[in-house]
This record gives structure tokens, sequence and C-alpha cells, in this order.
């Protein structure tokens, strides 16, 4: 699965992504600094109802909102995140195994902490304004 979009285009996108891949509860967001990885976790869980205010997770390393679609969403953000013990000692393994969608940043911070039913996607700047967000099609 594949898409080019821009900002305004990204709540369709995260509409498509979510429809084809929501069997999968974890989903680990690959990309570098600024290429929007917390405005799509933002999008997909807006798709899924969140009725709180959304932000990112970087200093609390998980944020946890309420959804009228889905029950309790996981962002999660292991930008600052120094091991795995560090998120262990946070909690993440459980919320990880919770059955909730769970939504990752950084993934690559604490790798064996996710297991191979992770939905892993890669989110590249194109442009300024354009974006490839993309999923292996072995993964889906």
């Amino acid at each position: 699965m594949d898409a080019i979009f821009t900002l305004d285009q990204i709540d369709r996108v995260a509409a498509a992504f979510f429809k084809k891949c929501q069997k999968h509860k974890v989903w680990a967001f690959h990309a570098p600094m600024g290429a929007g990885k917390t405005t799509f976790i933002n999008a997909l869980c807006s798709q899924l109802g969140a009725i709180d205010a959304l932000s990112s997770p970087t200093f609390a390393i998980v944020n946890e909102y309420s959804s009228t679609n889905a029950g309790i969403l996981y962002h999660m953000d292991w930008y600052r995140l120094k091991n795995e013990g560090e998120a262990i000692d946070a909690g993440v393994e459980d919320l990880l195994n919770s059955g909730s969608y769970c939504f990752v940043e950084w993934p690559e911070n604490a790798p064996d902490l996710l297991g191979p039913e992770t939905l892993n996607l890669y989110l590249e700047v194109l442009d300024a304004q354009t974006r490839r967000l993309y999923i292996p099609e072995e993964a889906i």
C-alpha cells in the first residue's frame, strides 16, 4: 500500500490506510524528524473518533485517548528512550499487549518490544508539502 499526499489530503489517506490495515493493533511509524508522524497519527485517531485533545507524547512517552469507534487508543513516542528498559519501566509492554490500537513513533529505539504482528509504516518527505506513506506489500 502506498500513498503520496499533502496535508489537505491526510484525512482521506488515514481513512484508507485504516480501512485496509485495521486488523493490525500495533502500528510502527518509521520516518525522520519532522516528516509528519504525529500529524498522521492524529489524523488516524480522528478517523477512529478520538474525543480527547491530541498532542505529541514526546515527553510523556505515551498519550491515551478515548475513542467513540475503537475504545482506548495509545499514541507512543519513543524518541527520548535510551533503551528498552526505559520503555518497559514506563509500562509500554502492557499497552502493546492490551489489544488496543497502539501507534508508535520512533520504534527503532526499542525494536525488540514489537512483535511480528506489528504493522511497519514508512513516511518519507518528498518536498515541503508532500509526503509518501507506504507499507511493504507483504506486511498487509
